[in-house]
């Protein structure tokens, strides 16, 4: 049997996350869902972004099979999900693993020590990308959790197992 380094470990998304190679559209209407619940609920994050309400910004897990594009304009804000090899115009892009990414969302993860220590990459305009992290770490409690309490019990057992595996060694 194969022995993992620790290395191997760090980032490591549970299975059932990486099995999610389920037709783009079939996620779609979900990920709709999340950001119009999120500008009806949150005005004052998509306030806060100021000019930068109508960037579109990807957003890569690395082990993901695709990318996430969004867009936090509140009067039409798009979130979406798009095959690799079809990542639309952005003015900015976050790059990480899928654990330290949702560690971001979540507010258990320090954006500049991920960025400082290459553990998450910036491209793009990075003014725009620092707006966004503002105005996430604004946020009374935790967006993953208000996400994962959108879709009931499944969606907070989901948040639990992924916050078990982000606490796993480094």
């Amino acid at each position: 049997m194969p022995v993992r380094s620790p290395a191997a470990r760090v980032g490591a998304v549970p299975g059932f996350v990486r099995l999610i190679p389920l037709p783009l559209f079939l996620l779609q209407p979900l990920l709709d869902r999340v950001v119009r619940r999120l500008a009806a609920d949150l005005p004052e994050v998509f306030d806060r972004l100021g000019r930068h309400r109508t960037s579109r910004f990807v957003i890569d897990a690395r082990e993901m099979p695709f990318v996430l594009v969004l867009r936090p304009d509140p009067d039409r804000p798009l979130f979406a999900a798009c095959p690799r090899h079809r990542e639309p115009e952005h003015e900015a892009r976050v790059e990480g693993r899928f654990l330290d990414l949702l560690g971001l969302v979540d507010g258990d993860r320090d954006g500049d020590a991920l960025f400082f220590s290459r553990d998450l990459q910036i491209t793009g305009d990075t003014e725009a990308v620092v707006c966004l992290r503002n105005a996430l770490d604004d946020v009374d409690g935790s967006i993953a959790e208000r996400v994962a309490a959108m879709l009931g019990p499944p969606g907070r057992l989901a948040l639990s197992v992924l916050r078990r595996a982000g606490t796993g060694p480094r």
